[in-house]
């Protein structure tokens, strides 16, 4: 059985000298697949994906993707490697138009940007009609668009999502799970850690229940919601 594209396995870990909250956790994720993490508030779901992402230090385990090692890299290095982060907060420039924040997102690049622009503006069609205006003067839904929008500029192989609909309404929250499914089908890898655990579950080829930084339940979405402790303990009933 061939290794998934990204893992982060026996990760144990935290930040700076404080205490360890990541114990012996292990997340992995297939080419094209979305992979959700979730669980109770603490439970070191975001803290995760921060190691994975290399944000943390973790000094037992280690991250591969595509089979390398990264475990040593920095975050700047992960992007060059194909990853792509979108923190809960803070996730746009403001003072920035729509269409310079997309264009930020690929500051790595020295290729055409402009057929990945296409595309971020076909899966997210408001950007397109809103490209000269702030993104501080969006709703909150769009921002969370022109955010995910600029880390698909990068051109990832994996995209990392926090919260990605946390603060927006159910409707705004379908549709960017509807555009999550659109870029899964594209072949990029999706991480995503949610509090909306019933809906993110419903769309996950693989779920991740975290406890108090462990492992607590590893299955598919379905099964998972399927399953009756899952279901009494992390989705109220």
């Amino acid at each position: 059985m061939s290794e998934p594209f990204l893992i982060g396995e026996g990760m144990t870990g935290g930040y700076g000298t404080g205490a360890d909250i990541l114990h012996d956790c292990t997340v992995a994720i297939d080419a094209g697949q979305i992979a959700v993490i979730v669980g109770p508030n603490g439970a070191g779901k975001s803290t995760a994906m921060k190691a994975i992402f290399g944000m943390l230090e973790i000094h037992r385990g280690f991250v591969r993707l595509d089979g390398e090692d990264i475990s040593a890299l920095s975050p700047q290095d992960r992007v060059a490697k194909g990853m792509a982060f979108v923190p809960q907060t803070a996730n746009v420039f403001t003072s920035l138009t729509v269409e310079e924040n997309l264009e930020m997102g690929a500051f790595l690049r020295r290729d055409d940007i402009a057929v990945t622009m296409r595309q971020v503006y076909e899966l997210f069609p408001i950007l397109s009609e809103k490209r000269k205006q702030a993104a501080g003067e969006l709703s909150g839904g769009q921002r969370q668009q022109v955010a995910v929008g600029r880390a698909l500029m990068t051109k990832p192989k994996v995209l990392m999502l926090d919260e990605p609909t946390a603060g927006v309404s159910p409707i705004v929250m379908d549709e960017l799970f509807d555009r999550i499914i659109e870029v899964a089908k594209t072949g990029i890898s999706i991480l995503m850690v949610e509090q909306n655990a019933r809906q993110a579950l419903s769309i996950a080829d693989k779920g991740y229940v975290l406890v108090q930084g462990t492992n607590r339940f590893t299955d598919t979405g379905a099964a998972l919601l399927a399953d009756p402790e899952v279901r009494k303990s992390f989705l109220g009933g």
